[in-house]
């Protein structure tokens, strides 16, 4: 069997037994490669791949400088490659049974204040075309604590604007219901009925709420622009994404003395574990 065949399988086995997102899987297959770029040239197998194989290769990429971070993430696709070759019986041994990560420490997610959010919203040019949608997205990521690919993937079918709910797909397809505040429950209603009606739309693309000046869905890349000129305008000093916006939300519930479950079930968190940084962020 070669790199290429079992990587396909692990591929594959990503996308059927964890259901997991297709950015979680290149990320996997991404680190696996690499890893199969640096034993092809040795001629080593990943079958006959052994535990001091593996080391030398994670000593090259800390001394190339990698972060231990993502020296920590290459470890866990390195791991799950082979958990999938256990599984499926390619293997009776497997090699990173022993092998530790990297210690990264807890790395806090920056956050922004409810006047730096203001600002930003302000900021936006009403008078433009865009400038309605822009901030409707900026006022959805906050008020829903949405990821940015749940944001572009929002349909018109999964609003229900009377109970003040948006259905999310979340990571692995799963479902949830998450409340939108007022505002931008107002700002979404002004942006569909003033804007998007009167936009011409690609076939394929009617059900997506945000979309482009082409009438196709907006990309995770322009929801990152947008927010990086708005930062850029206002003089906002700090390292900002779409991700902040949730975190900022988060953050925001905590220190209100929200239910760190209720909250749990609103990010769509499968583990509370993960929740639970934003207490640290409050303290």
């Amino acid at each position: 069997m070669s790199w290429n065949i079992s990587i396909q399988g692990f591929k594959s086995y990503l996308q059927i037994e964890r259901s997991l997102s297709n950015n979680s899987i290149q990320a996997y297959i991404r680190d696996v490669n690499k890893f199969a770029s640096y034993a092809t040239p040795l001629g080593l197998k990943e079958v006959n791949i052994t535990t001091s194989d593996i080391s030398k290769f994670l000593i090259e990429i800390k001394e190339s400088g990698l972060s231990a971070r993502s020296q920590a993430r290459i470890v866990s696709g390195i791991k799950a490659f082979y958990k999938y070759l256990i599984i499926e019986d390619y293997i009776k041994y497997d090699p990173t049974e022993l092998l530790e990560a990297p210690k990264v420490g807890l790395k806090l997610p920056d956050t922004l204040s409810l006047i730096e959010i203001d600002q930003l919203i302000n900021a936006i040019d009403l008078s433009k075309k865009q400038g309605e949608r822009n901030r409707c997205i900026l006022e959805i990521l906050y008020s829903c604590g949405l990821r940015v690919s749940e944001l572009i993937n929002l349909k018109l079918s999964n609003i229900y604007f009377k109970e003040g709910y948006l259905k999310i797909i979340g990571k692995g397809d799963k479902e949830r219901l998450c409340p939108i505040g007022g505002q931008a429950l107002r700002y979404l209603k002004l942006y569909i009925n003033e804007v998007r009606n009167y936009q011409k739309i690609k076939h394929g693309y009617q059900d997506f709420i945000f979309l482009n000046n082409r009438g196709t869905q907006l990309s995770r890349v322009m929801i990152f622009l947008i927010i990086q000129q708005l930062a850029k305008k206002i003089g906002l000093k700090k390292k900002i994404s779409p991700h902040t916006f949730r975190h900022s939300f988060a953050t925001h519930l905590i220190e209100g003395g929200a239910d760190l479950r209720a909250v749990q079930e609103m990010l769509g968190h499968e583990s509370i574990t993960t929740t639970e940084i934003y207490t640290h962020l409050d303290k």
